[in-house]
This record gives structure tokens, C-alpha cells and sequence, in this order.
């Protein structure tokens, strides 16, 4: 019991033990009182933010056997609406600033279910996916006790996703056992049926997207679904700009396509000096030492400086599922262990950036693509496609430079001036990338893509030595962590 203010918690529920001791500090100011026998030691915030973060705290106080249930089981927080459902052999609701208690009359408390924060029960993964198969409807403006058929589908699928086929059998052989118990072996038939329908043993109808597309065998990231869409939105709301082509002749476009090959594969660690990678793409003098990277630089280089090739755009799933596959495989050719023209089979990740799981890699482009087909501006499409590609990360290695294969390709199918990622650059471009996937802004990759174009336009490609001499005038060619320590940035080439 506490016998000093210190000892008390932000919010409680008064009681007669500790009446005299709360009424001296209300009356000295240090307490407020938010309700029926509910004081807190906050004088500043609103009682609705102070109960809402110490719920489960006061839920033992007004309701000593209480056990977390329903929707609120699953989502481990307050409805929309402030409802939190439970368990109780109490009957009335209690209504508190921002929350409403929401008892019903229930089984008691398995043994699976947990002990939880306050001193209360909470139902257990098997027995909330039980309760949850039960249907129930909304009163008036209030929040239904349970979820949807549509919100259960789509959680079964996270965790199919996360956890793989282990984690939702396990589910189901716990709920299995513990069904009669509860008297819901109804339910458990609904449960069995749906998890066995995004295995793909069961044919139950799927109310979820997300289901719907496990069940046709092609399961997607709705994570990344929603970054794509977010990107989608940005680029519909930026104004159309175009940049087309200069004439450039066979030998100009030879130029700009090696160092588009060049810088791209820079970025990805295979690094050469300009002699060097002149030599590999030129004169076909492949290095002894290094013959896997210098193949990298040349299979890029074929493929960048094929117009025809370049030209080629997918026009349904199977047709960029088939283009993806057979550019890379160009480039990927001498490393076998990379697995050159198929989709990964393992995870990978770059830094803090966990990639799309293998079974989701066709599903989620599939999505993507669907949204790109919306998009008509040729800037635009380059923009989304490369992204879709860096975002998916579809192959074992290669996927930055397939990424910028595909985007250039989106703007030479248009006539309009490619896009190249000097050394410089790399940092930049790198940032914009994780800004969209990691905090949803997209802007900034539009911003670095328009500018990387707009560089690559000032740059005359007709003479290769005078090319390089403006790239190098540019900064282009610089270490990004020595320019940031110098101050110094790609700049447009001036004459």
C-alpha cells in the first residue's frame, strides 16, 4: 500500500486503504481526479492520453478476474472507439476518459492464457483466433467485439509470411486442443479451413486481397504494396517534365553507355579505374585476376548500349518476369552461385533493409506492376520501375544494376534522355532510396532521379575524351565521403 506520494503511480484507482492519503494531496494540488475513484499525479496532460497508456494497469482494479479477449486479444490495444473487450464475471461496462471496458460472460482462463501488465490474463494466440472466428456486429457507432473475416486473413498471412507454414499450423494444432474446452469447435472448423486455404490444402473463400492472391499462388508484400502506392501518389502530383534525346550518334551513344555500365556497377563495389574498364569493354582484354567483375562491367555494357534491346518494355507480368530474368543472366553470366536469370531462393538484405522473401517475389512485382501500368509519363515510369526492382530485390545479387537497366530502358523505349549515377552520386542516390522504404517520402527520390537525368543531358557523350574531361570538371567521378567532407557536389557541366 503506499504511505508517500512518491509511491504512487501516474493513475490508480482509489480504494479505502489509501482514501485519506489521496484526499490530503487533492486538496494540496499535487492530484486530480479523472473519474469515479480514478486520480492521477499527471497535472498536465489530458485524462484521455493518461488512462489510454496505463489501460491495462487499471483494468485489474475494476475488474479483478478480467482476461483480455476478442479483437482486443489481437490487437493488443484500445478500438478505434476506446473499447477494450475482456472477460468477466462483472456485467456493466466501465467508461473511463478515452476508454470503455467491455466485459462479456466467457470461459475462465486456460491455462495457455498468459499472465499480462496489471496482474490481469490475456487470451492466448490460439483462443483469440477462436474468439475472432465468431461474428459480431457493430451497435450504433460502436466498434464490433471482434474482427473482420478480412483482418483475420490478412494477420494469418503476416505471420505465414514471417514465420513461415510453422507459425499458423502451430495455431492451429493449439486451437485444436484447446476448442472444446471453450465450446468453439465451430469455429475451429473455420479456422482449420481458412488456415488450410493459404497453405493451399483447402478451398475456403478468402475475403482479403492479400488471401485471394496466397490462394491463386501468388502471395505478395502488402508492406511494400503501400510504399509503392506512396511513391505512385508522389509522381501523379509532380508536374510532368521531359527531357528527350539529343541526336546523338552511334558513336555518342556507345560513349554514354559505358559510362552508365561503368558507374553502375561502381556503386555496387565493382570498382575499376576508366583505363581499365576500356580496356574490358574496347579491346576485350578481360584481367586474369578478376574475370567475374570485369564480365559484370561488360554484360551491363552490352545490354546498355543495345538500342533495340533497351527498347523493350513489359507489357504484361510474364513478359517482366522474362526481361528481368534474361538482362540479368547477361550480366550475371560468370557467377554461377549468383544464380544468373532466376529469383532468389534465399532472403537478403543490405544494411538494415530486409528485402522481399523469396515466396512473395513474383506476387509483389505482380503488384507493383498493376500500379505502374497507371503511370504514363516516360520520367515517371523509369522512376517507379527502378524502384519496384530495388524494393523487391528479386535476384540473389545484380538487383541495383537491373534496377537501372530497366529504368533507362523505360526512357530510351520514349526517346528521352537516360539517367546516370556518377560515383559522386552514389550517397545521394542510395539516401533517396531508403527514405522511401524506411520512412515512406518519396520526394526525394524524384528529386535525385530528375537531377541525375538533367546532369547526364549537360554532358556532351559525342567524343569520348571530352566526355570524360566534363565528367571529371563535374565532380563525377569522386569518392562521395571525400566530397562531403570537402563540400563539394555534382554540378551541371557549363561550358
Amino acid at each position: 500500500m503506499p504511505t508517500l506520494y512518491e509511491d504512487l503511480p501516474e493513475v490508480f484507482v482509489s480504494n479505502t486503504e489509501i482514501t485519506d492519503l489521496v484526499s490530503k494531496y487533492t486538496r494540496a494540488g499535487k492530484l486530480r481526479k479523472l473519474g469515479t475513484r480514478l486520480y492521477t499525479k499527471n497535472m498536465t496532460a489530458s485524462p484521455e492520453e493518461i488512462v489510454k497508456r496505463n489501460w491495462y494497469f487499471l483494468l485489474k482494479d475494476y475488474y479483478p478476474d478480467a482476461l483480455i479477449a476478442d479483437r482486443t486479444a489481437m490487437e493488443n490495444q484500445p478500438a478505434a472507439d476506446g473499447s477494450v473487450f475482456i472477460i468477466s464475471s462483472k456485467k456493466r461496462d466501465t467508461e473511463l476518459p478515452g476508454i470503455t471496458f467491455k466485459p462479456r460472460p466467457g470461459p475462465a482462463p486456460l491455462d495457455e492464457d498468459r499472465q499480462f501488465l496489471g496482474g490481469v490474463r490475456l487470451s492466448s494466440t490460439a483462443r483469440a483466433y477462436l474468439e475472432n472466428m465468431r461474428i459480431s456486429r457493430a451497435r450504433g457507432d460502436s466498434i464490433p467485439r471482434t474482427l473482420s473475416r478480412q483482418d483475420i486473413e490478412e494477420k494469418l498471412d503476416r505471420l505465414l509470411r514471417q514465420g513461415g507454414e510453422s507459425a499458423i499450423n502451430k495455431i492451429r494444432d493449439d486451437a485444436r486442443q484447446i476448442a472444446p474446452h471453450l465450446d468453439l469447435e465451430k469455429e475451429f472448423k473455420k479456422l482449420d479451413e481458412l488456415i488450410g486455404s493459404l497453405l493451399g490444402t483447402r478451398d475456403a473463400e478468402m475475403k482479403s486481397d492479400i488471401g485471394q492472391a496466397r490462394k491463386k499462388g501468388a502471395p505478395y508484400d502488402p508492406a511494400r504494396l503501400d510504399v509503392f502506392l506512396k511513391l505512385f501518389e508522389a509522381l501523379k502530383a509532380t508536374a510532368p517534365g521531359q527531357r528527350p534525346a539529343k541526336n546523338m550518334s552511334a558513336q555518342a551513344q556507345s560513349n554514354l553507355a559505358f559510362f552508365e555500365a561503368y558507374f553502375s556497377n561502381f556503386i555496387e563495389g565493382t570498382e575499376f579505374e576508366i583505363e581499365e574498364a576500356v580496356d574490358i569493354v574496347f579491346n576485350g582484354r578481360i584481367p586474369n585476376d578478376r574475370p567475374e567483375d570485369a564480365h559484370d562491367v561488360l554484360g551491363t555494357f552490352r545490354i546498355v548500349s543495345d538500342q533495340k534491346e533497351m527498347s523493350k518494355l513489359p507489357r504484361n507480368n510474364e513478359e517482366l518476369f522474362n526481361l528481368l530474368k534474361s538482362r540479368h543472366h547477361v550480366f550475371m553470366e560468370l557467377r554461377p552461385d549468383k544464380h544468373p536469370g532466376n529469383f532468389k531462393i534465399k532472403n537478403n538484405q543490405a544494411g538494415s533493409t530486409q528485402f522481399v522473401i523469396p515466396d512473395l517475389v513474383e506476387g509483389t512485382l505482380e503488384k507493383g506492376f498493376e500500379i505502374y501500368q497507371g503511370l504514363q509519363v516516360p520520367l515517371h515510369r523509369a522512376v517507379f520501375m527502378m524502384f519496384l526492382i530495388s524494393e523487391v530485390h528479386p535476384f540473389t545479387d545484380g538487383n541495383g544494376r537491373a534496377a537501372r537497366i530497366m529504368m533507362n530502358a523505360e526512357l530510351v523505349a520514349a526517346d528521352e534522355q537516360k539517367i546516370i549515377i556518377p560515383t559522386i552520386y552514389r550517397s545521394n542516390y542510395l539516401s533517396s532510396l531508403k527514405a522511401l522504404t524506411h520512412s515512406g517520402l518519396a520526394d526525394p527520390l524524384i528529386r535525385t532521379l530528375d537531377f541525375a537525368q538533367k546532369y547526364t543531358q549537360s554532358v556532351d557523350w559525342n567524343d569520348f575524351e571530352e566526355a570524360r574531361a566534363q565528367l571529371t570538371a563535374t565532380n563525377a567521378f569522386m569518392d562521395p565521403a571525400e566530397a562531403d567532407e570537402q563540400g563539394v557536389r555534382l554540378k551541371l557541366y557549363k561550358e
